[in-house]
């Protein structure tokens, strides 16, 4: 039995998605189920659920990802992602379970213009970068079976992302101040999840980065959403005369935010090479399919 926390969220509901896709015994939990800050009431649950089941793996996906708001609750932000992880992990312990922890580009200080190595320096520069790296050293520290999976700019079909705040905001305005010199890679969580369905069962544990190919701009993926679309909305209307919303690029001096962002979100994907795993497809072949797939609901 593979538990998923967080199954509600934006990556949790995809790795749900595909373990049921492959017909694999899993248990999706989230905060109206258990509360994983909670030690007794999560212990309880993992007991009554293993007493049942034999739970084998733990995909850790449940996190405080308000990355700003962090910044104004860190005690709640840690809590989450430092606490939370430190119950799951205890749980991991006694039962021999395995488990995979999401972690993210912000365990990096974001400098230089070089891909990060899995063993780069970790000197995360906000309260979330902060945290997370604090709930990856409780995993390493404690387990011995267990994956640390670093991603970054997530996109999915539930909850809010770049790509559907673009999108949005190309209903109303005919041009959009986008960031152009942080770069990173787009992370589309249907493909994510397919890499960790496949890793859970490989008992090929470490340290991994897991985006999807290619490196770009925030101004970049704006840009390429605007065309994806546009083209969409051209083709089912037969209209091409389809407004297009221009991206402005500024820089991150001209964004402020509360949390400082790293520019520098480049992620190496050597260990997913050396250890057999496939890389996950574009991300602009991401994009569209994640387009089509908003188009299609």
């Amino acid at each position: 039995m593979i538990i998923v926390t967080g199954a509600a969220g934006q990556l949790g509901t995809d790795v749900v998605r595909e373990l049921e896709k492959r017909n694999i015994p899993h248990i999706g939990i989230d905060i109206a189920d258990v509360d994983i800050t909670d030690e007794v009431e999560i212990k309880n649950y993992f007991i009554e659920i293993n007493g049942k089941y034999d739970i084998q793996s733990v995909i850790h996906c449940a996190a405080y990802t308000a990355v700003d708001k962090a910044e104004d609750e860190p005690e709640l932000c840690y809590k989450v992602n430092v606490v939370g992880t430190e119950n799951i992990v205890k749980l991991c312990q006694e039962i021999g379970a395995e488990m995979i922890y999401i972690s993210t580009d912000y365990v990096f200080d974001g400098k230089g213009d070089v891909p990060y190595e899995i063993d780069s320096p970790k000197i995360p520069i906000s309260v979330y970068g902060k945290s997370k790296l604090a709930g990856e050293k409780v995993v390493i520290e404690s387990l011995e079976k267990y994956y640390i999976v670093r991603i970054s700019w997530v996109f999915g079909i539930t909850g809010n992302n770049f790509v559907k705040t673009m999108l949005k905001l190309s209903e109303t305005r005919d041009e959009i101040n986008v960031v152009a010199d942080q770069i990173g890679s787009p992370t589309y969580t249907v493909d994510l999840a397919k890499l960790l369905c496949d890793m859970i069962f490989s008992e090929k544990y470490g340290e991994y980065h897991a985006t999807n190919e290619g490196f770009c701009s925030w101004a970049e993926f704006a840009t390429e959403i605007m065309q994806i679309n546009n083209a969409n909305v051209a083709d089912n209307s037969k209209n091409y005369d389809v407004k297009i919303c221009k991206i402005n690029p500024i820089s991150t001096e001209e964004y402020p935010t509360k949390a400082v962002r790293p520019k520098n979100s480049r992620l190496s994907k050597s260990s997913l090479d050396e250890n057999g795993f496939t890389r996950l497809p574009t991300w602009q072949d991401a994009l569209e399919r994640f387009i089509n797939q908003l188009d299609n609901m």
